[in-house]
């Protein structure tokens, strides 16, 4: 009797809602449907089909608009996902739109055959219409998401208003715990965590554990425990592309994996899908770091089996670029002259070496006179080239004294020998400006190379053979015959390669 009752009301209020959606249609209110395409749904559907929406912003983007769908198809099942977009959007801005019918959504749509749709200036309440939800997510924006109180200060107006509205009496509920910043991140708002990683995410965690105290939450997606765990994989804390949105497709694909299995009971690992672009080896650790989170949603799980280090020769050489313009195919590239800034390496066909490299003393800055064309045996597109890393060992240069910088190569194999060549150039320029790159492990083996107006010249440190841990740190500096008065030094380039 109860379900008819609210069959029936649900059917009025509708029926009232589209009325004064024709009206608004007629006098141009800014609150009209879109499109055609967005109409309500007098009668629930028997199509099989799972309906997710989310009331977000670009970290639902992330998680949701990309591969979810595709994961879902290979499990036999269909869905239809929409997302609620504004960027940058909290519960709170949630909640005065909610209160306000504001028209302020970009609506994007994916429906039953995959097709991706946008629907602008659309309301929270013409997108409750749209469809009979199986899922309404809810998630807070990532500067507060382990800020407790801002949950509780707007999420269950939220949640009381789009239960009152939603056409599905049997809607499921989720909130989607989103990941901390990279470490290295510039966002204003990591200040609210003393801009430590760990501190972001177990703040988050603990709002997740707590959540259902404040609204009566049925599912929590982990996806920030999730990122969390990939980060312990040799890839480390390179999951975001600018910091804290989502690496394309990597850590998009952890993000999905995650809410795939979450609601669909179904393992992540073993899936067939993959985006392109990724290997599967890749492909595994994001299934593994989704697995293991819908396990363990509140606490890190080392990826102890994706940590790489197989030991052995390098079948294909690893090419590293230290400047911070765009990167090159093929190439890894350490994206700051800082002291801290890592890279975890791929060799040449995009396999993952186990092989780390890490600035441990930084550079001034980076330089941007080098060639656009060389001819050298590292076959440097121009992105490489042109840009490089540079020290001053003689004397202050943009207030700084940079004598010597360091970079460490770990994970190699303690058994073998490695050559490691080096390119640095600085286009019209006179004076020598003589590197000196030292490589040390078990031995150490120093070459020279003088980076002015250089195009067709690199040096090669042979047979270098890294130490008990499996490291070999370079040293960049001035070379003996550098003459240039601030004892400018440079490097754009690093191949290293199995030894024969």
């Amino acid at each position: 009797m109860n379900k008819l009752f609210y069959k029936i009301s649900q059917s009025l209020l509708i029926i009232m809602m589209m009325t004064v959606a024709f009206s608004c249609k007629k006098d141009g209110n800014p609150n009209k449907l879109p499109d055609a395409d967005i109409s309500p749904s007098l009668v629930a559907p028997t199509d099989g089909y799972i309906r997710i929406l989310a009331i977000g912003n670009s970290f639902s983007e992330d998680a949701i608009e990309s591969h979810l769908y595709e994961l879902a198809k290979e499990s036999g099942k269909t869905v239809i996902i929409g997302n609620l977009y504004i960027g940058g959007a909290s519960l709170e801005l949630h909640k005065r739109n909610i209160e306000n019918n504001g028209a302020a959504y970009e609506y994007r749509k994916i429906g039953a055959d995959g097709a991706r749709k946008v629907f602008p200036k659309v309301s929270i309440q013409t997108a409750l219409m749209d469809e009979h939800w199986d899922y309404i997510s809810f998630q807070q924006v990532s500067q507060n998401s382990g800020q407790l109180q801002t949950i509780k200060d707007a999420l269950p107006t939220v949640f009381n208003m789009v239960k009152e509205k939603a056409l599905n009496p049997n809607v499921q509920y989720i909130y989607h715990q989103t990941w901390a910043y990279q470490q290295n991140s510039t966002h204003e708002g990591f200040a609210n965590y003393d801009k430590d990683q760990m501190k972001m995410y177990e703040a988050i965690v603990d709002v997740s554990k707590q959540v259902k105290d404040v609204a009566p939450i049925n599912i929590i997606i982990p996806a920030g425990t999730a990122i969390q765990n990939a980060r312990t994989s040799l890839v480390g804390d390179n999951f975001t592309r600018d910091g804290y949105h989502l690496t394309i497709p990597f850590g998009r694909y952890i993000a999905a994996c995650t809410w795939f299995e979450t609601l669909f009971k179904k393992s992540a690992v073993g899936m067939a899908y993959k985006p392109d672009g990724l290997s599967a080896f890749e492909s595994s650790i994001a299934q593994n770091a989704a697995h293991l989170a819908v396990l363990k949603p509140y606490e890190v799980t080392q990826m102890t089996d994706f940590q790489g280090g197989a030991g052995g020769p390098l079948t294909s050489a690893v090419l590293i670029d230290f400047g911070n313009n765009a990167a090159s195919e093929r190439w890894n590239q350490l994206s700051s002259f800082l002291a801290g800034t890592s890279a975890s390496l791929k060799d040449s066909l995009g396999s993952y070496t186990g092989i780390k490299a890490t600035i441990t003393e930084r550079f001034n800055s980076v330089n941007a006179d080098g060639p656009t064309t060389t001819t050298t045996p590292l076959n440097m597109p121009a992105n490489v080239s042109k840009y490089s890393y540079f020290g001053n060992s003689k004397a202050d240069f943009g207030g700084m004294r940079i004598v010597q910088s360091k970079v460490e190569l770990t994970g190699l194999d303690k058994d073998l020998k490695y050559n490691l060549s080096f390119f640095g150039a600085r286009g019209n320029v006179s004076d020598n400006r003589e590197t000196k790159y030292i490589c040390k492990g078990l031995n150490e083996v120093s070459v020279a190379l003088n980076t002015s107006s250089n195009s067709s010249n690199i040096a090669v440190a042979k047979d270098v053979q890294p130490d008990a841990n499996g490291k070999i740190t370079i040293t960049i500096t001035a070379g003996e015959n550098n003459n240039n008065g601030t004892g400018f030094f440079y490097i754009s380039a690093l191949r290293l390669m199995s030894s024969n």
